[in-house]
């Protein structure tokens, strides 16, 4: 097994398309290797526009038939996602190729840089989309491996989830649900919040807790009861809510489509929705003042950020209704999303695909009770049907039985089992005056959907 990136020249990626897989091969073929790699959603004569953002940096796509592995290839990258039998599995194990799971190949290239890494269950990739642009503007020149595409380099023709910066920092997401966020030693630990999605809490709190004991400087989110609990140093910690830390936020407002507050009376302005923004942004600030970068650098950064893909992503406004993508996926971030909505128009109709029947059956309950929470008389909920990925689910649960739960519940909710049948099924429901807020993960064909349901309008 490698021990340093420096092991490996040919790494090849199964399952390239993915935005943790496709960062990290981007970031790779960055730092001079030779990447290539496959995916099962590239298909013959298809376009396929990560493959072509990927290609455009001379990474090598192949299809998911084996022939991308040669004797060439030094080493094997593989998501959670990827199983023992996919074919091109088979073939780097007949060929003795080492094979690495994508969270131990980032664990190598964090130890390569000073690293920050983000945790958290809600706000990672917004959060560290946000510090880069921070870290930018103070002159750091941060490297980035993010979950999601920064705007500001989607606009560059990139995939804008990866870039290997010429400074000494580099910012990564760390992922507690698969773990692996206990393989980092970072510089800067981040941790935002703590709320039940992949994993039980008593879990979490355990992960969480090694994350902190990994890390050489560790901030926490006071705001947040259970993050509150691994502080260190309240003077390293933030804090929205009026409990006392070394980085505090006030005079919250939204206006529409834009936020404002002050951290330690430095006034920021963001073209962004939602107190969870807030949160990250106030993260952001606090992370990158411990690297030396002032609160003022970052207000004037701040004020310029442009988000990232598929976060509160807005398409715009057509006959009065507000168009929002949004890759809100658990409980939490679905009522955020929706709350963050609840400011721009009296009525807020929100459309969420869950993904996986497994989670979704583990959060059931869960999401019952935080879109109960937040729907306002005038709102609603509508589902269609869960997205299923392949592999050896258990389908043992529908979306519309969250819907049914939410209708017991006294809330307007409906089933739209195919998605293709949503837009005809909710005009009645539009009003001159409304949002519609479309909601999921893991489906990459949900952006696709939501720019049609624009068209559409």
């Amino acid at each position: 097994m490698i021990k340093s990136i420096n092991d490996c020249t040919h790494p090849f990626f199964i399952g390239i398309a993915g935005a943790g897989m496709s960062a990290i091969a981007q970031y790779l073929q960055g730092t001079g290797k030779k990447v290539s790699g496959s995916d099962r959603f590239f298909k013959e004569g298809e376009f396929n526009d990560v493959r072509y953002k990927l290609e455009a940096e001379g990474i090598l796509c192949f299809f998911q038939n084996g022939e991308g592995i040669t004797d060439q290839t030094d080493l094997v990258v593989v998501s959670t996602a990827v199983e023992d039998t996919v074919a091109e599995v088979q073939k780097a194990k007949q060929l003795n190729i080492p094979i690495i799971k994508r969270s131990e190949l980032l664990a190598l290239i964090a130890e390569s840089k000073k690293t920050i890494a983000v945790g958290g269950t809600s706000g990672k990739s917004t959060t560290s989309a946000m510090l880069y642009d921070i870290m930018e503007k103070g002159g750091m020149e941060p490297g980035i491996i993010s979950g999601a595409g920064l705007v500001s380099l989607i606009k560059k023709g990139k995939i804008g989830n990866a870039k290997v910066g010429k400074g000494d920092w580099l910012i990564i997401e760390a992922d507690e649900s698969d773990g692996s966020i206990v393989q980092y030693k970072p510089e800067i630990g981040l941790l935002l919040n703590v709320d039940k999605d992949h994993k039980e809490i008593e879990v979490l709190m355990d992960v969480f807790g090694t994350f902190k004991s990994n890390s050489k400087l560790f901030i926490a989110n006071q705001s947040h009861v259970l993050a509150r609990q691994l502080s260190v140093d309240t003077a390293n910690d933030f804090s929205t809510t009026g409990i006392p830390a070394g980085y505090q936020a006030t005079d919250f407002r939204q206006d529409g489509l834009a936020i404002s507050f002050k951290i330690n009376g430095v006034d920021f302005n963001l073209q962004l929705v939602g107190r969870h923004n807030m949160e990250n942004a106030v993260a952001a600030a606090t992370v990158a003042a411990m690297t030396g970068v002032p609160l003022q650098t970052a207000a004037d950064a701040l004020r310029h950020y442009e988000g990232i893909y598929r976060r509160n992503q807005v398409l715009g406004q057509k006959h009065g209704v507000w168009v929002i993508d949004d890759f809100a996926h658990n409980p939490v971030k679905c009522a955020a999303a929706i709350e963050a909505c609840q400011p721009i128009a009296p009525k807020v109709i929100g459309w969420f695909q869950p993904h996986g029947y497994g989670p979704t059956k583990f959060l059931r309950q869960d999401f019952v009770e935080e879109i109960v929470r937040v729907l306002r008389p005038a709102d609603e909920i509508w589902m269609s049907e869960i997205f299923y990925a392949g592999g050896t689910a258990t389908k043992d649960i529908s979306a519309n039985d969250l819907i049914n739960d939410l209708k017991q519940k006294g809330k307007n909710a409906y089933f739209a089992e195919d998605r293709n049948d949503l837009l005809a099924m909710i005009r009645p429901h539009l009003t001159e005056n409304c949002v519609l807020l479309l909601m999921g993960a893991r489906d990459p064909s949900l952006e696709q959907f939501a720019r049609q349901i624009w068209k559409e309008l």
